[in-house]
């Protein structure tokens, strides 16, 4: 085509496309209002007002009646509060701190070395991540319990306590630290190796000046991550901790147990500051870490070292087996007819309508709640993340959205539920009649779980180059168009991986629901904790396996819808 014909065309497009501008740029302005407005005000009501609520019933005593500080000064003095905060701090410095390491080490080896079975063993580390944290901790009590298997390995110690709590907090939040370091460690510069090589240094001094402090940064995010879960979880303390308290466990008694709402408050707010520590310490690193691959950079591919090789794949082994040892065991132990005298498989746990926690009526419930976060979570966060990328205008309100979003990743589960509570059951609240039901424990699953997802859908479409929309609006296609035409098919493929995420922290999710179910909406993570109260540990098990079992199945649908999705629509960038 000649380029006056090219000329021609260009602006008889660009003529033909004024007229639609003119008239529906201002329909397109009323409707991102609208879009925007219905987004803040979501936010607002499911993650702004219930913290809000929160702050507030702090200074308030048990008749309503404004109190000051009285309640802080009441809960500070406790005898117990100092054995509480520090046993939640030294508790979560040490698992963190074996947890970084252990997959520190796991993921060099999946990363920096030749280890053959490589797949094999990242598949096998990330499955606790479909599994509640309440499996470890059963399970830690049939290995290491008054009648567990290896018992005799813990002579003076009890099972019930600090090593418990380490050892379960260590393998339900391994994954999580694992993911951190892969993707700190695979974005390593070949040519650093490459220098290092030719200037004679030895594989050790390799590690330390140029492996070490390249992952640096991750580290220390996979540190502060793993603290913030174990500090701020709820189930492992609550099954295998026995007497030692820490802060989550004194939230749910003062709530569950003695009815103090005003107290719960102040403990929960005092849950809420290492959360925000290492929230703000999360964005400083992230603000000050620079790319560690340019435009020049060589992806690292490492060479085969025999010795090294082998000692990653035994020290990979050993993790890989203790992880399927415990897993193992919660199945093996679920279907067990009477444990520890009668062994023979048996499907007598899974009778859950003989026992405590609501029955198989809870496993249904919680897989209701699964869907309907993955659906809500998934449109919403894409939303979200659309109206804070993509639009040009209204600045200020998009700045206040991507806040509202980011909230829910510094406040911990227990806090949001009891911020619910005092929210929604509030009298006055025209939303007081979600109280109870099923649908305001979707909202608050979706509120907790937000900020990844948004994050998430956030990544996706900056990848978009936003000659997209500037094209499009010098065509004069409204912005709709543009976003089911364009950003909605390439983002597909990670709506589906938000929609896993959503789907499966539903399930396994404890801390943020446990104040919030009724008789008719018990669920399935939260009968896990009455029958295990009620000594009814084998069927707490087995249904702790179902909630496993069925979140794998969920994640195995998914990715092969995933997939069926790339090849679809994502042919065009292999090209």
């Amino acid at each position: 085509m000649s380029g006056d014909a090219v000329a021609k065309l260009s602006f008889g497009a660009v003529a033909a496309a004024r007229t639609p501008a003119r008239t529906g740029g201002s329909f397109e302005r009323l409707l991102l209002r609208v879009l925007l407005a219905a987004s803040l005000l979501s936010l607002l009501v499911a993650v702004g007002l219930p913290v809000a609520a929160l702050g507030g019933m702090s200074f308030f005593d048990d008749k309503g009646q404004f109190s000051g500080l009285a309640n802080h000064l009441a809960y500070l003095s406790s005898p117990n509060v100092g054995r509480s905060l520090f046993n939640s701090l030294w508790l979560s410095v040490l698992s963190a701190l074996i947890c970084v390491s252990l997959a520190y080490g796991y993921a060099f080896a999946l990363t920096q070395t030749c280890m053959p079975g490589r797949r094999f063993f990242r598949a096998v580390a990330l499955v606790p991540v479909l599994a509640p944290s309440l499996l470890m901790a059963i399970s830690l009590i049939y290995l290491f319990g008054n009648q567990g298997l290896l018992k005799g390995w813990l002579p003076g110690l009890s099972a019930y306590g600090p090593f418990g709590i380490v050892t379960g907090s260590v393998l339900w939040t391994f994954p999580h630290a694992l993911l951190v370091l892969l993707t700190a460690l695979a974005s390593s510069d070949g040519r650093l190796y490459e220098a290092a090589a030719s200037l004679g240094a030895s594989p050790w001094r390799v590690f330390r000046t140029v492996t070490l402090p390249a992952s640096r940064y991750g580290l220390v995010m996979a540190f502060m991550l793993v603290f913030v879960l174990v500090i701020t979880d709820f189930g492992v303390p609550k099954v295998i901790g026995g007497n030692t308290q820490v802060l989550a466990t004194d939230i749910y008694k003062q709530v569950i147990g003695q009815q103090k709402l005003q107290m719960g408050a102040v403990v929960a707010l005092v849950l809420l500051l290492p959360a925000l520590l290492a929230f703000w310490v999360e964005q400083r690193l992230r603000a000050s870490q620079s790319a560690s691959l340019g435009l020049r950079s060589v992806p690292y591919s490492p060479k085969p070292a025999p010795l090294l090789d082998r000692a990653m794949l035994l020290y990979c082994s050993l993790v890989a087996g203790a992880l399927l040892l415990v897993m193992g065991v919660a199945v093996f132990a679920s279907l067990a007819t009477y444990w520890p005298y009668q062994l023979q498989p048996s499907l007598r746990n899974y009778q859950f309508d003989l026992m405590d926690g609501g029955g198989w009526a809870s496993y249904f419930n919680s897989l209701k709640l699964a869907l309907g976060t993955a659906l809500l979570g998934t449109g919403l966060s894409f939303l979200s993340a659309y109206l804070v990328e993509k639009p040009r205008q209204f600045a200020a309100a998009r700045g206040l959205l991507a806040g509202l979003a980011g909230l829910p990743m510094a406040v911990p589960g227990l806090a949001l539920g009891l911020g619910y509570i005092l929210f929604f059951n509030a009298a006055w609240n025209p939303l007081h009649f979600l109280y109870g039901s099923l649908g305001l424990l979707v909202i608050c699953t979706t509120a907790h779980f937000f900020s990844v997802a948004h994050l998430t859908q956030l990544t996706a479409l900056r990848s978009l180059d936003r000659e997209y929309e500037l094209v499009a609006e010098s065509m004069g296609v409204p912005f709709w168009k543009t976003l089911l035409r364009v950003h909605l098919p390439v983002s597909l493929p990670t709506l589906v991986q938000v929609a896993g995420y959503f789907f499966v922290n539903a399930l396994t999710t404890v801390s943020a629901v446990v104040f919030l179910y009724s008789p008719e909406t018990t669920l399935a993570s939260v009968a896990v904790l009455a029958m295990d109260d009620a000594g009814d540990i084998g069927p707490a098990a087995a249904m702790a396996v179902l909630i496993f079992a069925t979140a794998a199945l969920g994640r195995l649908v998914l990715a092969g819808l995933e997939r069926l999705l790339i090849n679809k629509t994502q042919r065009w960038r292999a090209r």
